[in-house]
Parts: structure tokens; C-alpha cells; sequence
């Protein structure tokens, strides 16, 4: 490219063209030095990323560098390092230091819940527990690297094509009052949902309904019982921890909906052993009279499942007496 700009300037410029070719020589050589300089620093940093963000969530929870390294099996220096290293890349502070206790900076808040994603979702799938199918979000877990839990997501069509009754109703009842959980049209699915409410970072389970799928396989004193707790803590257990709750948080940024695909395995009261469970799961956004925001979740058992890797056999291990959808009297 150099070598056709001088040729190019000694036939126009005649006398000009030391001059002209020292610019373009600059011009070019700065240009490569920043192209330069983007691939060093991602072959510097892309080996160390997920090191560097675990660095980052752990010290931003202990927020005590102690604390931080020994949960990290790490060193001072190294942790200390990857926060200077993202502070750099990023060109802001994520903490503040004062008398050795760490403090996020509001660009650290910011920035820490993205980490945080970014470290479940590598850590998931580097056990391969998550992947993408036809660009839809896809979770598996298996024994012995962790407890029965499958899950696809699917096409919002399929609530208007083959998903139960009570999804399509709820879909319905959801455009139809805008989201407003307090809506007159919302009401008649009520008994049939639970609603969850937004407290700063978690979802709190506020109402469950009597007819709800949660309420039928739990009963309804250990359901009631579930008010209050957190979504993460209701029964069932943590799974994949933040990778289960990925769905309330997009269906919460969005304001929208999403229907999921799932079977997994719960005990039915407290004590007993896990059983079979396959069902479609429909979220949707809401809000509530004072405009704070909430979630919907409408669940249906059914065998009516499509998850890639998954057996008709063993979506079928569920007991078909505890069918909800229009094939059962449930």
C-alpha cells in the first residue's frame, strides 16, 4: 500500500512528494501501531478473561482482598493484577480503597452483574450445560456433574400453535391488560399462576396461586408456605444458580415474554426423594399498581416437550396422572 502512495505522489506532486509521503508513511504507521495494539491487548488479555472476572465477582462480594484470595486459591499480586488489568482495558475505576476495604465504584456496579453472567455461563459451559439451538437459550445438567435439569427455550409462536390452553389464555390475559397484574382482565388466571416481585437483585415468590401447577404438586400448605422466599430458595434447590434465574432477568429487562420447555425432577414434600416432572413454562412481565415490577410464571405439566438431547422416554417418565395440559383431566 506504501509503495503505490509513492508512486502515486511522484507523478502528481513532482517536488512534493518526500513531503506527502512523510504524512501518508505517519498516517499508515500509526493506523497499524492502534490495529496493532487491539490484537496484543486481546491475546493478552483473551487467556486470562475468565481469571480476571473471577478476580473481579469474588472481591466485589468479599470486598476484602483476604478474603478474595483465599476463596480464589490465588495470591495478593495475581488478584491485584487483574483488577488493574480491567480497570485498564475498560479506562475506569471499579473500586475504591479505603483503610484496605474495598469499595465498588459505580462503574463497578455497573459492570459487575455482566461479569457475573459471564463467569456462570463459562463455568456452565465448560461443563457443557449450556449452548445455543436454532439461537435459543438451551441448559442441561446430568448426574453426576449435577442434578436432572433440562431446559430449551422456545419460539413465542408455539404459544399460539401447540402449547396448552391455560398458556395461550394467559398470553391472552396478559396483552389484554397491558402487564397490569391488578388488570380486570388479568384476574381470571389469577388462581392458576404465581407472581413474583422484584427486591433489588433477587425475585421474591408474593403470591401463589391455589390452582397453580406450583400449588398441585407441592400442596397447597407447603406452597403457601413459599411466600416471601426467594426464587433461587423456593423448593427444588439452586441448580444452576444464576443460570436459572437468566430467564426472570430477560423477561424482566424486556418487559416481555418466554416460554420455556423443561423437565427436571422435584420431591413432591419436604424430605422425599426427587420424582419426574416435564412441563411448559410461559414468564411474563408485569407490573404492579405502584408501577414496581414483577413476573408471571404460568406452568403446565405436560408431555407435550421438544428439548434437543432429551428422550420422548424420558419426558414420559413422569407420571401421566400428574398431567395438567388438554390431553389429561388434571
Amino acid at each position: 500500500m506504501i509503495y503505490h502512495t509513492l508512486t502515486l505522489a511522484n507523478v502528481v506532486f513532482h517536488g512534493r512528494t518526500l513531503q506527502t509521503l512523510s504524512i501518508l508513511w505517519l498516517f499508515e504507521t500509526l493506523q497499524a501501531y492502534e490495529e496493532t495494539k487491539d490484537v496484543m491487548i486481546e491475546h493478552k488479555s483473551a487467556p486470562l478473561l475468565y481469571e480476571m472476572l473471577r478476580s473481579f465477582t469474588v472481591l466485589a462480594e468479599e470486598l476484602n482482598l483476604s478474603r478474595a484470595v483465599k476463596r480464589l486459591g490465588s495470591t495478593r499480586q495475581t488478584v491485584r493484577r487483574h483488577i488493574d488489568t480491567l480497570e485498564e482495558f475498560r479506562g475506569e475505576p471499579l473500586f475504591d480503597l479505603d483503610d484496605r476495604r474495598y469499595i465498588l465504584t459505580e462503574a463497578g456496579q455497573r459492570a459487575l452483574d455482566e461479569a457475573d453472567d459471564i463467569v456462570a455461563r463459562g463455568q456452565a459451559w465448560m461443563k457443557n450445560q449450556t449452548a445455543r439451538v436454532n439461537r435459543l437459550s438451551h441448559l442441561s445438567s446430568r448426574p453426576p456433574a449435577g442434578f436432572f435439569y433440562q431446559l430449551q427455550q422456545q419460539p413465542l409462536i408455539r404459544v399460539f400453535q401447540d402449547a396448552p390452553t391455560l398458556i395461550r389464555h394467559a398470553m391472552a390475559a396478559w396483552v389484554a391488560s397491558g402487564g397490569q397484574i391488578e388488570h380486570p382482565d388479568f384476574q381470571a388466571v389469577r388462581p392458576q399462576v404465581v407472581v413474583f416481585r422484584r427486591f433489588d437483585s433477587n425475585w421474591v415468590c408474593v403470591e401463589v396461586g391455589e390452582r397453580s401447577s406450583y400449588s398441585t404438586w407441592f400442596g397447597w400448605e407447603w406452597a403457601r408456605s413459599s411466600i416471601g422466599l426467594k426464587s433461587a430458595d423456593l423448593p427444588g434447590g439452586r441448580g444452576f444458580g444464576r443460570l436459572l434465574v437468566e430467564p426472570f432477568e430477560e423477561v424482566d429487562r424486556t418487559f416481555g415474554a418466554r416460554l420455556d420447555h423443561i423437565v427436571t425432577e422435584l420431591p413432591r414434600q419436604p424430605g422425599q426423594s426427587p420424582v419426574p416432572i416435564s412441563y411448559q413454562r410461559l414468564l411474563l412481565g408485569c407490573r404492579f399498581p405502584d408501577e414496581s415490577r414483577g413476573l408471571v410464571s404460568v406452568v403446565v405439566r405436560t408431555w407435550n416437550i421438544e428439548i434437543e438431547g432429551v428422550t420422548q422416554e424420558e419426558i414420559q417418565r413422569m407420571d401421566a396422572d400428574l398431567r395438567m395440559d388438554d390431553n389429561s383431566s388434571r
